[in-house]
């Protein structure tokens, strides 16, 4: 005998949305799509009878031709086949893996189209979250070199069953496999020689991954710690930063998610407190590097003094995740509490960071 559902559990059911109402699509079917628009992340944005269909690699206005990948209830995926009608913001990618490399995702635009793209993304984020007016937000700041300005990648290794041997490089676009790199278009030229000379020496076995950096000018950073990827870009981004602090006449600056401490040293003439808060390791100021002259203490001799790290954030002598199931959420308490307090966080007693290997697990 059939059950019978309770009145509740019947209309809760009956007044369930169906997104897909008269829409039936399965993996592997194709279509043909008109482009609307870009979602973060570089995916296009298609409907195809009020069904969102997200396609990677095209550009606004263009119609392709998808194959379907992955179908949801709301959305689904596909992969581009053709191009029916380009765009003419469209180019050739320079790079030879573009489309398999999961690195980059807007090389077939122009950079002028790139720029417009990426502004409106963060206008968008803007107005949805936060209800701002679209003409507050600056336009971009081009970079002085579109290709070749990454200071620092890693790249990783696995076994490839099929040549019998290893690939090395970045992450495929469409799946968690390795594709493997001769060279990375994107990254500064004396990291395509460090490439090369890992390719010539490689790892004993797959699942590995390696660091390979650039010494910014003046610094000393970690291989594994988080500094602007971007060289040719901080001239600008100091400049532009320097002078929103001084418009705001702001006299205290908490350097949240600091990474080594870039912003901090650049600012930190600027300010008369300041406090650094972030999970990596500092790094250190080579004596060549002299601070940038203004009134008031230099950002070498404010620092040293003014460091302070979350109590939460180390447990002995290796990072280790806070009892709060997100990460997030202990920072922005550890901030809390700092703001409570005054700036009178007691520092933990001193870490020592072991010299990470060239090659580690992923």
């Amino acid at each position: 005998m059939r059950p019978v559902q309770s009145p509740q559990k019947r209309l809760l059911f009956v007044g369930r949305p169906d997104y897909r109402r008269g829409v039936s699509f399965a993996i592997g079917d194709k279509l043909t799509l008109t482009i609307s628009d870009i979602a973060f992340g570089g995916e296009g944005v298609a409907r195809k009878d009020d069904f969102v269909v997200f396609v990677p690699f095209v550009a606004v206005g263009e119609v392709v031709e998808a194959e379907l990948t992955e179908v949801k209830k709301r959305f689904a995926r596909g992969r581009l086949l053709e191009v029916l009608e380009p765009s003419a913001e469209r180019v050739a990618p320079p790079c030879r893996y573009f489309g398999r490399c999961g690195g980059c995702q807007y090389q077939h635009l122009d950079y002028a189209a790139q720029l417009r793209l990426k502004h409106k993304q963060v206008c968008d984020l803007f107005e949805r979250l936060g209800g701002l007016d679209p003409a507050r937000v600056a336009p971009l700041i081009p970079c002085p070199r579109p290709y070749g300005y990454r200071n620092r990648i890693m790249i990783r290794s696995q076994w490839d069953k099929f040549k019998q041997g290893l690939n090395i490089g970045y992450i495929r676009a469409d799946n968690r496999l390795v594709v493997d790199i001769e060279e990375c278009l994107i990254a500064e030229p004396a990291l395509g020689e460090q490439i090369r000379r890992v390719r010539a020496h490689p790892p004993p076995k797959g699942g590995l991954k390696v660091v390979l950096r650039i010494q910014p000018e003046g610094w000393e950073v970690p291989p594994d710690s988080f500094f602007q990827n971007n060289s040719f870009l901080l001239p600008k981004l100091v400049e532009v930063a320097r002078a929103q602090l001084r418009q705001a006449g702001t006299r205290h600056l908490a350097d949240v998610y600091c990474g080594v401490g870039f912003f901090s040293l650049e600012l930190g003439d600027l300010v008369s407190r300041l406090r650094e808060l972030n999970w990596t390791a500092w790094p250190s100021r080579p004596p060549a590097a002299t601070p940038r002259p203004g009134a008031g203490p230099t950002a070498s001799s404010l620092l040293p003094r003014q460091r302070r790290r979350c109590r939460v954030c180390w447990r002995g002598s290796r990072p280790k995740r806070p009892r709060s199931c997100s990460i997030r959420r202990a920072k922005a308490a550890a901030l809390r509490r700092w703001r409570c307090s005054g700036g009178r966080i007691r520092p933990k007693s001193s870490i020592s960071h072991a010299t990470p290997q060239p090659w580690r697990e992923t």
